[in-house]
């Protein structure tokens, strides 16, 4: 069915005149808006953003991974002869040092094998006094010929007899005193001991697999890590420039738990993980650092020297590659490729494109084009990472340049953040 041609005519300008009404109607009501940032005269909005400025700092660069806290020395205390445990003169979790008696093994059966050994060399001693006087008087006879030749060697060999009876006699009374003071046992480090794990009255033997207790060195203490293959030729850089400094980092990855220097790199690479072992050893004075702990760990190899840093919200994407927005004095933007270096979630560095001072855009990037007109507001956290070096609030913050790229046993992103002058230490990510 075909309407006619002036019906169809009749319904097309009915709805192109609908749709100039709803038109009319939503540029009047966005301009009876509220909300609207327009100035009087002004063709386009004025955008709020926030800004900081760009400013060169020394940047360290680190590489994170995760290791795990342990001992320097561990000691678990056995018992070395049989006996009743009569005292265990500590207190659970106390420091003791080297030498401090921790245990009491019952001493009386040894203490009488002591005693008859020393009984037994004394009474050795006396027949060798004896057989020595006669070996005198043998010999005397045997020059005025009134004696044997052979009763006199006989005399000599005996006397030779009962000193070699009276050494060993000697070492019967040394091994009788060593298991005699086995009884008593002492720590053979200082360290601090742990929950005991026998209680006084239990009989214990010298072949029982469990111990009286451990004791654990705590200071200092030791810090295994591990890190990609790819970065171990910047950690044996830093070590030939000087000792590397490591932090331990707590659970928030910013705050230092200890500081300490890597002691040990291992001799080979594990070709399951592709990874590298090192040993870093901390003075742990305040035993911030325990045992079995997994900790944070990062590794400073080398420091970029007066990096352009700005922070990382500043950075945008596009197809020709990074840029940045300036905010030049009259209040516009002007867009700006730019080249970054190492960069993480607060802070990036711009290898090229960017002078110190200038003023980037960190937020508010929705509405901006080149050439926009911009009001500028207060920055949102994490701006003030890079304020000049005299703003007060930049004191708390350091940073550094992650290198690698890890896993758990070696993680890394690249993560810059300043530390110059102002900054009161380093903090990443």
């Amino acid at each position: 069915m075909k309407f006619p041609q002036n019906r169809r005519l009749k319904f097309l300008g009915i709805a192109i005149a609908v749709a100039l009404a709803l038109a009319a109607a939503w540029r009047w009501g966005l301009a009876r808006s509220p909300t609207s940032t327009n100035a009087p005269g002004d063709a386009a909005p004025v955008i709020p953003v926030a800004e900081a400025a760009a400013r060169a700092a020394d940047v360290p660069v680190t590489i994170d991974a995760v290791g795990t806290v342990q001992a320097l020395n561990t000691a678990t205390i056995h018992t070395q002869v049989d006996g009743r445990l009569v005292k265990l003169p500590f207190s659970e979790g106390e420091d003791v040092k080297k030498g401090d008696v921790v245990a009491q093994i019952e001493p009386n059966l040894y203490q009488a094998q002591y005693d008859q050994a020393v009984a037994k060399k004394a009474q050795d001693e006396a027949t060798l006094a004896n057989a020595r006087l006669d070996l005198v008087r043998y010999q005397k006879l045997t020059v005025g010929h009134y004696g044997s030749q052979q009763q006199y060697d006989t005399q000599k060999y005996l006397v030779a007899q009962l000193e070699a009876q009276v050494r060993a006699d000697q070492a019967s009374i040394d091994s009788a005193k060593t298991t005699l003071d086995y009884c008593t046992i002492r720590s053979p480090i200082d360290g601090r001991t742990g929950i005991r794990l026998v209680d006084v009255g239990n009989i214990l033997h010298a072949a029982d697999q469990t111990g009286i207790l451990v004791i654990t060195q705590l200071r200092p203490i030791y810090v295994i890590f591990t890190i990609p293959q790819q970065s171990l030729l910047a950690v044996q850089n830093a070590q030939m420039k000087g000792v590397s400094q490591v932090s331990a980092l707590g659970p928030d990855n910013a705050t230092v738990i200890e500081s300490g220097e890597v002691s040990v790199i291992d001799n080979a690479i594990d070709q399951t993980t592709g990874t590298a072992r090192i040993k870093a050893t901390f003075a742990n004075p305040n035993l911030r650092l325990w045992p079995g702990q997994f900790v944070n760990v990062r590794l400073v190899v080398d420091t970029i020297k007066q990096a352009i840093v700005v922070p990382s919200t500043a950075i945008q994407r596009g197809p020709s590659g990074a840029y940045v927005y300036v905010l030049g004095e009259d209040d516009a933007v002007k867009l700006k490729n730019v080249t970054t270096g190492q960069q993480d979630e607060n802070i990036a560095v711009v290898t090229r494109g960017l002078a110190t001072g200038e003023r980037v855009v960190t937020s508010g990037f929705a509405r901006l084009s080149n050439g926009a007109k911009v009001h500028v507001v207060a920055a949102p956290e994490g701006a003030a990472l890079a304020k000049p070096p005299q703003d007060a609030d930049m004191r708390p913050l350091g940073g550094a340049v992650t290198l690698g790229g890890g896993d758990r046993r070696g993680r890394s992103s690249a993560t810059p953040v300043p530390n110059d002058a102002s900054s009161g230490g380093t903090r990443t990510k």
